[in-house]
């Protein structure tokens, strides 16, 4: 296989990308893109409590290479400590039939995307020594992983992606509900959905984990062809989790249509900012360095 794309990574088309090779692949190109352009963290976090050894990054403390280590395998090792794990955070995302749908075959489905840019994120956590975990649902929760700082924990994420999901709704409330659990002390939950889901029961569950102290940040994944109508003709309009389906012709509903769309997403935008929680709009056509810097800057609110 070829090596990583010669710009960087979390630029490139997402589609172009993502056909280059396997998941964990393609977050670990994007990551290593995106922490080119931001300077280290002046943070070190570093406490007696020994938890595991992980490879050196320029710009780690000498101070902490294991020696012995690198005499031995002749690997520049790092010692990494409990306290290392300054964040605590949460990724949920929607694995509903709505997700799994895309505008045109030369885009990524939502879901796809969704998936991608949870493997960045919680590569990125990780790497800045946070704890991470994973709830996954659709009609049922289909995954729940507790939240660790461990090299191990981002392959355990990357491989529960791979499980089926695609029910027929999205029970929002309770995924969020479950992530605000699996953080003991205020942290960060990351909401990932095409939030076509019951709004009231989400600004409940959103108000939970708020009130237990957790930074929020939701991304609104859309396909542009959500957002622009552009087919032409007469066309069939459904409802991707199969509870409507009208017969209209486009030109007559295109304006309607944008306009419905603009008010929902600042219904959403003004209903979360009441909460104290963050909202992007995210196109599956926009660079996975689009909703990672949104995650980042999640992280960075946080003392």
């Amino acid at each position: 296989m070829a090596g990583p794309p010669p710009n960087r990574a979390d630029l490139i088309d997402p589609a172009s990308l993502a056909s280059l090779g396997r998941i964990e692949i393609i977050a670990r190109w994007v990551v290593d893109g995106f922490l080119s352009g931001l300077r280290r963290s002046p943070k070190k976090g570093f406490s007696v409590e020994f938890a595991e050894y992980r490879q050196y990054q320029p710009g780690d403390d000498l101070r902490f290479i294991d020696w012995r280590v690198v005499a031995r395998s002749d690997r520049w090792m790092v010692k990494q400590f409990e306290e290392e794990t300054n964040t605590r955070a949460a990724i949920v995302l929607d694995v509903s039939r709505s997700m799994d749908w895309s505008g045109s075959p030369e885009r990524l489905t939502k879901l796809r995307y969704a998936e991608q840019v949870v493997a960045a994120i919680a590569l990125l956590l990780i790497r800045q020594r946070d704890a991470v975990g994973l709830v996954r649902y659709d009609d049922r929760l289909r995954s729940v992983l507790p939240a660790r700082a461990r090299t191990m924990q981002w392959r355990r994420i990357v491989r529960a992606l791979e499980d089926p999901g695609a029910g027929s709704d999205s029970r929002m409330a309770e995924g969020i509900q479950q992530a605000a659990k699996l953080i003991r002390r205020p942290g960060i939950v990351i909401v990932i959905s095409d939030l076509l889901v019951d709004q009231d029961q989400m600004e409940q569950a959103l108000r939970v984990a708020r009130a237990a102290g957790h930074q929020v940040t939701v991304l609104h994944i859309m396909d542009p062809s959500e957002m622009e109508l552009d087919a032409r003709g007469e066309a069939i309009f459904f409802d991707p989790e199969g509870k409507l389906e009208v017969t209209a012709s486009v030109s007559d509903v295109r304006q309607a249509y944008a306009a419905t769309v603009v008010h929902a997403i600042e219904e959403w935008r003004l209903r979360l900012a009441a909460l104290g929680a963050g909202y992007e709009v995210i196109r599956t056509d926009s660079p996975f360095g689009v909703p990672l810097r949104k995650a980042f800057a999640t992280r960075q609110r946080l003392p």
